[in-house]
């Protein structure tokens, strides 16, 4: 066994109760579908589903213990039934991935699509991403929040760096739209991995550096973008504020709209002018780093 998939069954009001403690928990890969339907992986976010029950089909690692996860999904979600945890063949997964994720548009600008598919519609930014087991295919709505804000308001030139960078899509999408610079840092070796290998398929060569945190040498940036989760968040905003260059942009998603005001809370010292936009009970922070 290569990985394995934990499945368990919610009501579609706890699916992004249950969607945050999968993540937090270390899944690799989220799926979700109605009962007899093939999975949607990471629905956009006009296609939330609307079924009264949903499967949730997350991939982890072989060597984590899921019973206590199992537990916690089960006293904090109204489940359908006791989770189950099978094993998973890592061909048999990336090809359900590859059907679930059709090349789109975000914004204005850029286009996704997988490494298969070279096209891109004119007037687009193309970008293309092995699939692979990382979180990131731009399709759920935390990473098309970040996405959405890259297109609409990233300036050219700009010095990036993408916290928790899973698949590395953010920091390309940057660097595809005219930043000068970015550094992808996640703590998972195989997001690093996933986005080495994005990186070389979409050319970015020095441009982008690639490591962990430990890795992360002192730099002063533009923008920094991190998609990670309301507990992380609230712990990094002293590293992002020294990150951040005076007038600098924190775009901070991962995080459910009912966590917006504890993460705010802890960005208050360092930064102004914080807003928020929802989306499908997830939310994304915007912040400006106090220039005083």
């Amino acid at each position: 066994m290569s990985r394995q998939q934990l499945t368990l069954r919610v009501s579609a009001a706890d699916v992004p109760q249950a969607e945050a403690l999968l993540e937090l928990a270390g899944a690799e890969s989220l799926a979700l579908a109605d009962a007899g339907d093939d999975p949607v992986l990471e629905p956009p976010p006009e296609e939330t589903p609307l079924w009264p029950a949903v499967e949730l089909r997350a991939l982890f690692a072989a060597g984590i213990d899921l019973e206590p996860l199992c537990r916690l999904l089960a006293s904090a979600c109204a489940c359908a039934g006791a989770p189950r945890i099978t094993p998973v063949d890592d061909d048999e997964w990336r090809k359900a991935a590859r059907r679930g994720f059709p090349a789109r548009p975000f914004g204005n600008r850029l286009w996704l699509a997988p490494a298969e598919d070279p096209s891109v519609p004119p007037g687009r930014t193309g970008i293309r991403l092995h699939m692979g087991l990382a979180f990131g295919t731009g399709e759920h709505p935390t990473t098309a929040l970040c996405l959405d804000w890259l297109d609409a308001h990233l300036v050219r030139g700009a010095t990036v760096l993408d916290y928790g960078c899973g698949s590395g899509v953010l920091a390309i999408a940057a660097l595809a739209l005219g930043a000068r610079s970015a550094w992808a840092i996640d703590n998972d070796p195989q997001a690093v991995t996933a986005t080495h290998d994005n990186a070389r398929l979409n050319g970015c060569g020095a441009n982008l550096f690639v490591g962990t945190p430990d890795e992360l040498p002192q730099i002063t940036v533009d923008v920094v973008l991190a998609n990670i989760l309301a507990a992380p968040l609230v712990s990094l905003a002293g590293t992002f504020a020294r990150c951040l260059a005076p007038g600098g942009k924190a775009v901070l998603s991962g995080l459910l709209d009912r966590h917006v005001a504890v993460v705010a809370a802890a960005y208050t010292r360092d930064f102004e002018h914080i807003e928020h936009s929802v989306r499908d009970g997830w939310a994304r922070l915007d912040a400006v780093r106090r220039k005083g």
